[in-house]
């Protein structure tokens, strides 16, 4: 999987891979275990988020495992990890109010958030209508 940042030089938009760095799995597993302890999600669920099974998630939680840079599932935690920030920062910290919107149907999405982020496209689709929520407020 190739990251790159976009910058501005002189005018001109470039881009170049982003480094990663070794301990990112470590931190963005971390991470992802914090969210769902916040958002009571079950390793059956995490685990469906990310493309991994339920005895995968326990490890990554337990600090047996941690996610791979170079994988679909590292990705899909960055996309959780974004859903988090910005609900967060609506919301204000508001663990309950979050989980709340999580859990209820949206009108706009014609599902519950909880239900769409299952798959990759459906979480990136939650994302996108987030940030384009915040982007109006």
């Amino acid at each position: 999987m190739n990251v790159y940042i976009v910058h501005m030089k002189g005018g001109i938009m470039a881009t170049q891979p982003l480094e990663l760095e070794p301990d990112d799995g470590k931190l963005l597993t971390s991470a992802i275990a914090r969210i769902a302890e916040f958002w009571g999600l079950t390793n059956a669920k995490l685990g469906s988020v990310l493309g991994l099974s339920a005895a995968t998630v326990s490890r990554l939680r337990a600090g047996k495992a941690e996610l791979d840079p170079a994988s679909k599932s590292f990705e899909a935690a960055q996309y959780l990890l974004r859903l988090f920030r910005s609900l967060d920062a609506l919301l204000g910290s508001d663990d309950m109010s979050v989980r709340s919107w999580l859990a209820m149907r949206n009108v706009d999405l014609d599902a519950r958030p909880i239900d769409l982020v299952d798959s990759f496209k459906g979480l990136m689709t939650v994302c996108d209508y987030v940030d384009a929520y915040r982007a109006r407020v």
